[in-house]
């Protein structure tokens, strides 16, 4: 197989990396299905934006209270069976919310109590996934395999709202039935990845210093502090996700499908970014092109804000899909390679939670904001915020300022 295997693809030379890239795009192709209907089935019982917040806020508690268990129970235990056991558990809640569906019940009560469960779920699976993925490659192969594994959550971000759309609109059971088929197959192919000696660590003993290493180390490296905590504050203020049911009801007045293809928008444009980045990987400057990126993906949040056009909407979106998967590409690069295996479960933890912080807690700051004065001026004061951020950071981080090369130790 690694004759076939160009320099480009150098990541998929290794079987383990490949069942793990199958699988994750698979989870995620479910989780966008899922998330484009349970979004769409929230707004359209209570047509409140602010139920929408909600929806981000239950996704990200769980990963918040539990950021000194789900970082130590990756580094204590095996990876692969975490991952694998929360896809199944993921698929229960897909059951749980195609029950819910049929019985035909009128609340959002169950609904929520399900995406409490999934936030558990996926906070000690990020950890684990991610934490994977250097055990599976060769540090020689990580910054393809980082570029890859980003890939298949974008492309899962292009297909997966669309297919969710189409799916709604035949029906809701329909697309809670695709998730679960999907993350039937994700947790055979999961299960089947075998588990590196690496994997196989000293384990330390429990204590109260173990569990906040995570912690210890990024405050100590500033380049992974600044990093984590840019895409915090970036994207909490600047996302808007969590309002294009709004936009798409509302605004564009688009329908189901229309959802789906704004929830797209951002994944094209990281795929053609993904692409280029494959062939062109960033040799030089890596610090200054993040922030340059993030300042743009802010000012394009704006534009699509303001905008009432379709077309200039799904741009928008394309362009800021586009420019943070250079911000992504470079931090969880850089993060990955600083951080060494024994602590990387913890650390990853700590990044997840303010990856989810910037997700899932920024659309629940971005439903607030257009519960208490309308969706349009929330999302365009948010690219402005985010464009804010990008000058702090500039001078409060020189250390990310100043990163050149995507390698360990700058």
């Amino acid at each position: 197989m690694s004759e076939l295997v160009s320099p480009r693809t150098g990541a998929f030379r290794h079987a383990g990396f490949f069942r793990y890239w199958i699988a994750r795009f698979l989870g995620s192709f479910s989780a966008q299905i899922m998330g484009v209907s349970v979004g769409w089935q929230v707004y359209d019982i209570t047509r409140d934006p602010f139920d929408l917040g909600i929806v981000g806020l239950v996704l990200f508690l769980p990963a918040f209270l539990l950021v000194l268990v789900t970082g130590a129970v990756a580094d204590r235990f095996n990876r692969v069976a975490i991952m694998t056991g929360c896809i199944i558990g993921e698929g229960l809640c897909a059951i749980a919310l195609l029950t819910f569906t049929i019985t035909g019940a009128h609340t959002v009560v169950p609904i929520f109590g399900v995406l409490v469960v999934l936030g558990t779920l996926r906070a000690f699976f990020g950890p684990a996934q991610q934490s994977l993925m250097p055990n599976l490659v060769p540090e020689g192969d990580l910054a393809n395999a980082i570029a890859w594994g980003s890939s298949s959550w974008q492309i899962a971000t292009v297909l997966g709202p669309v297919a969710g759309g189409l799916l709604y609109g035949v029906s809701p059971e329909a697309a809670y039935s695709t998730s679960l088929v999907l993350l039937a197959v994700a947790a055979v192919l999961a299960g089947g990845i075998r588990a590196p000696a690496l994997l196989r660590v000293k384990r330390e003993k429990p204590s109260f210093e173990t569990l906040v290493a995570g912690f210890n180390y990024i405050w100590k490296e500033k380049i992974v502090l600044g990093a984590i905590s840019f895409d915090l504050f970036a994207v909490l203020l600047g996302g808007a996700t969590a309002l294009l049911p709004v936009y798409a009801r509302d605004i564009l007045t688009v329908g189901p499908w229309g959802l789906g293809l704004l929830r797209s928008a951002p994944g094209v444009g990281a795929i053609l970014v993904a692409a280029f980045l494959m062939r062109h990987p960033v040799r030089d400057h890596a610090g200054v092109i993040m922030f340059v990126c993030v300042a743009l993906f802010g000012f394009f949040t704006a534009v699509f804000g303001a905008s009432t056009q379709v077309w200039l909407s799904v741009l928008a979106l394309a362009l800021m899909g586009g420019f943070d998967m250079v911000s992504v590409y470079v931090r969880e690069t850089l993060i990955q390679l600083w951080t060494p295996d024994a602590v990387r479960g913890r650390v990853n933890a700590v990044n997840m939670v303010f990856v989810g912080a910037s997700n899932e807690l920024g659309e629940f700051r971005a439903g607030i904001s257009a519960w208490a004065f309308g969706a349009v001026p929330a999302v365009i004061l948010g690219g402005a915020a985010t464009i804010g951020v990008a000058g702090l950071w500039w001078y409060w981080f020189p250390q990310l300022r100043k990163a050149r090369h995507l390698r360990g130790r700058v």
